[in-house]
């Protein structure tokens, strides 16, 4: 542009002297040469103007010349300053975004299901991004620190028996008792020749076998039998017994200082184990790896749960003119900062 320009300058200077060589100034010639002259003197008048902003006319320090160099930096603060005050200032700004009625237009925009996925899978992105930015050891060493503190935190004896006093309140241990009998019951019968053979193996070889065989019977028989009269009689003594046993044994774990503290070395013990450390540790790997297939599946739970989520906020703002208010209040707020 700048060889166009000055091509037509020297075209515009060579037509004036021929011009005003041949010519007469009358006539046509006149004309010709008026618009010649104008052509050449506006030219001239461009050149000297555009370059004077930003260098010296032909290297000449003519003054008023070469201004944006000279003056770049008053011109910036000039600059800004006019826009700051008529388009950046905190009553401008906060009356664009009152008239913008953003809590309005983000109701409309979240509410749309198309909107809510691409926020939904933006959203999966930036936590998976995140979960890559974190080290591994160091969420590890996190987890371990917290489920650490969080169990020394608690009493392990006076915790077991507080659940088992809820346990017995319900009466949900009458359906461990009725599951230990039936097991009971279901081994006896299907292991009745397995414990005659290990009863055989105890008792004299002197004795007879036909001896043997009755003893065996009556003590399989007894036991069977008092099986079945526990399962059939809900006042049984065996019940009886074992409802006092339970709740002394949640009174006991919730006062006795020897139980409490044989569950404060169960814990530490657990603690200390490695597999524990391990399972730890395999939290956050699992997690992360649920993520990453959630994430980029469309159809996964996750992202439906949080298009549904994003949906159902734009729902509420659309309805709820108070939380919309609200929400533009706390807009503008932050806009005149």
């Amino acid at each position: 542009m700048k060889r166009r320009a000055t091509g037509l300058l020297v075209v515009m200077a060579i037509a004036f002297v021929l011009v005003t060589r041949l010519g007469h100034g009358r006539g046509w010639y006149g004309y010709l040469q008026a618009a010649v002259e104008a052509s050449l003197v506006g030219g001239l008048a461009d050149w000297f103007a555009v370059t004077a902003l930003f260098r010296h006319p032909l290297g000449v320090p003519i003054p008023h010349t070469a201004v944006i160099p000279k003056r770049k930096d008053y011109f910036g603060e000039m600059l800004g300053e006019f826009v700051q005050e008529n388009f950046l200032s905190p009553d401008v700004i906060s009356e664009r975004v009152r008239s913008a009625h953003l809590g309005t237009r983000a109701a409309e925009w979240l509410s749309d299901p198309n909107k809510a996925q691409i926020i939904a899978e933006n959203a999966g992105d930036l936590l998976v991004g995140l979960a890559d930015l974190v080290r591994d050891e160091d969420i590890h060493h996190l987890l371990g620190e917290e489920l650490r503190r969080a169990a020394e935190s608690v009493e392990i004896a006076p915790l077991a028996g507080r659940v088992l006093r809820v346990v017995t309140a319900e009466g949900r241990h009458e359906e461990l008792f009725e599951s230990i009998v039936q097991s009971l019951s279901t081994f006896l019968s299907d292991h009745r020749e397995a414990l005659y053979l290990r009863y055989q193996e105890e008792t004299p070889w002197w004795l007879p076998e036909a001896v043997d065989i009755r003893i065996f019977d009556r003590m399989f028989e007894g036991v069977a039998k008092l099986l079945q009269e526990v399962q059939t009689d809900p006042h049984h003594e065996l019940r009886i017994q074992f409802d006092q046993w339970i709740n002394s044994l949640a009174d006991r774990l919730q006062t006795s200082p020897e139980l409490r503290e044989r569950g404060e070395d169960l814990k530490q013990t657990i603690l200390d184990h490695a597999e524990l450390r391990d399972w730890s540790s395999s939290i956050w790997t699992d997690a992360k790896a649920t993520l990453r297939t959630q994430v980029v599946d469309p159809e996964s739970n996750f992202r439906r749960r949080l298009a549904d989520a994003v949906c159902g906020a734009g729902k509420r703002l659309s309805t709820d003119a108070a939380l919309s208010a609200k929400l533009d209040e706390k807009l503008e707020a932050v806009s005149a900062f």
